[in-house]
C-alpha cells in the first residue's frame, strides 16, 4: 500500500563522510577514521536548525534516542542523514536539519510538534518506541510527512502522512553470523574447541520482534556453516545501557560462550569480547577499531538509501511508501569490513556467494523452498514468533 503525499514546497565503522547540512562550507567536516573526529561530525550543525543553507531549503526534523557523542545506534543514522545529504547537496537539493538529541518516550511527542511547528515538512524519528506519540502529533500536522524508523504502527494507521521505514537487516546478522559461525568451524576443526563448545552469545536489548529476529537470522547464519553451534541470549532490558550489556557480554563470555554479537546500542559488548578474550560481532558501525583483537564484523543499516528516497518524495510531491522495506537488494544493508586478522579462510568466498542470493532473492533468510516459515510475517518491523532449537534465551 502506498500512500499520496501532497505537493510541497522546495523549502556518522569508520567510513570517509562529509557533515553536510545544505550547501555551506563552514557546516562540513570530513570524517576521519579517529573516534574524535567521528564525534566532530556528528554534531557539526546545529539543534534548533541553525545552519545558514540559505533560502529554498527543505526543513527536516531528526529526532534521536543518543546524542552526539554516541557512536553506535544514533550515529548510524546520523552518517546515513549526513551521506544522503551530500548526495542530494551535489545536486542542488538543499537540505536544514533541525536536530533533537536525547529524546526519550516522555520528550518525543514535544519534539515532533516543535519540529512541525518550525516548518519541517519531514521528520524521522529514529526510534522505533517514538512511534506512539509521534502518531498522536502527526494528525494535528496534515501536511508534515511522519517517519517512525523501524517502527511499525503507522503502516496499519488511517492518517495518510505516517510512514514506516526499515531495511532487511535479518541478511546483514544471518551474513555476520555466517562470519562468526565459520570461526567457530574453523576453531573446531583445529582441535581447540569440542564441537559442542561452539557456543554463541547474544545480548539482546529487549525481548520483542525486533530483537528476537535479528538473533534467529544471526543463529541460522552461523548454524549454516557450524552445525554444532549453539546460542545463549541475554536482555539488557533496554535499547541502550552501556554497562548493562558489558556485564552481559561478560556474563555470556563467563558461561563458555566463544563468540559475542549484540542487538544493543553500545560499543561495551564488543570491549567486554576483547577483554573475556573471545570473539565478537557488532551492529551499527564497525567495532573493529574499539574491539581489534576481537571483533570479526558488524552489519548495519545504510539509512542514506531510505532517507534521500523519502526527501525526493517529499520534495517531488510523489508517493512515499507507507511502509518500505529493503535490504541487499538496494544496498540498504551492508556488513562492514572484515577483521581480516582474525577471520576463518574462505570467508570472502563464501560471502560473496551469500551476498549475491540474497540480492537477487534466490536466498532468503527464514524462508525454506521459497515459501516463510511460520512465525514470520512481513512488514517494516515484523511480527516474529518463530523458535529455533538451540537457542536458549536465559532471562
Amino acid at each position: 500500500m502506498k500512500k499520496k503525499f501532497p505537493t510541497l514546497l522546495l523549502s556518522l565503522a569508520m567510513l570517509l563522510s562529509l557533515c553536510a547540512c545544505g550547501g555551506t562550507t563552514d557546516e562540513q567536516a570530513v570524517v576521519g577514521t579517529d573516534a574524535a573526529a567521528e564525534r566532530a561530525a556528528v554534531g557539526t550543525n546545529g539543534t534548533d536548525g541553525q545552519a545558514a543553507v540559505g533560502t529554498g531549503a527543505l526543513k527536516v526534523g531528526f529526532i534521536c534516542a543518543g546524542d552526539r557523542d554516541d557512536l553506535s545506534y544514533t550515529y548510524n543514522f546520523v552518517r546515513g542523514r549526513n551521506d544522503a545529504s551530500v548526495m542530494l547537496t551535489a545536486e542542488g537539493i538543499n537540505i536544514e536539519w533541525f536536530d533533537r538529541w536525547n529524546i526519550d518516550e516522555s520528550t518525543c511527542e514535544d519534539a515532533n510538534r516543535e519540529l512541525a511547528e518550525a516548518g519541517c515538512t519531514l521528520i524521522f524519528n529514529t526510534a522505533p518506541g517514538f512511534e506512539a506519540s509521534m502518531l498522536d502529533v502527526a494528525g494535528e500536522y496534515p501536511d508534515v510527512a511522519f517517519v517512525s524508523c523501524t517502527g511499525e504502527a503507522a503502516r496499519a494507521d488511517a492518517l495518510p502522512n505516517t510512514h514506516n521505514a526499515s531495511a532487511d537487516i535479518d541478511e546483514g546478522r544471518y551474513l555476520a553470523g555466517v562470519v562468526a559461525g565459520m570461526k567457530l568451524q574453523e576453531l573446531v576443526d583445529g582441535g581447540e574447541l569440542a564441537p559442542q563448545e561452539a557456543v554463541i552469545g547474544y545480548v539482546g536489548a529487549l525481548d520483542c520482534p525486533e530483537v528476537v529476529s535479528a538473533y534467529t537470522a544471526y543463529y541460522l547464519g552461523a548454524r549454516s556453516v557450524c552445525p554444532t553451534a549453539t546460542m545463549k541470549v541475554q536482555f539488557t532490558g533496554a535499547w541502550s545501557d552501556a554497562a548493562a550489556e558489558q556485564n552481559a557480554a561478560y556474563a555470556l563470555a563467563g558461561m563458555g560462550c566463544r563468540v559475542i554479537s549484540q542487538h544493543s546500542g553500545n560499543l561495551s559488548p564488543a570491549a567486554a569480547a576483547q577483554d573475556a578474550g573471545v570473539f565478537h560481532t557488532g551492529y551499527n558501525n564497525d567495532m573493529v577499531p574499539a574491539a581489534p583483537r576481537a571483533s570479526l564484523v558488524s552489519t548495519r543499516i545504510d539509512w542514506s538509501v531510505y532517507f534521500e528516497h523519502a526527501i525526493r518524495a517529499v520534495l517531488g510531491g510523489g508517493e512515499l511508501e507507507q511502509d518500505w522495506r529493503h535490504g541487499m537488494d538496494a544496498r540498504a544493508v551492508e556488513l562492514t569490513p572484515l577483521n581480516r586478522d582474525l577471520i576463518a579462510d574462505g570467508t570472502d568466498e563464501t560471502l560473496d556467494t551469500l551476498k549475491a542470493a540474497l540480492a537477487d532473492g534466490s536466498l532468503q533468510v527464514f524462508a525454506v523452498d521459497g515459501a516463510h516459515l511460520d512465525g514470520v510475517f512481513d512488514g517494516a518491523s515484523p511480527y516474529f514468533a518463530l523458535e529455533i532449537d538451540g537457542i536458549e534465551k536465559l532471562n
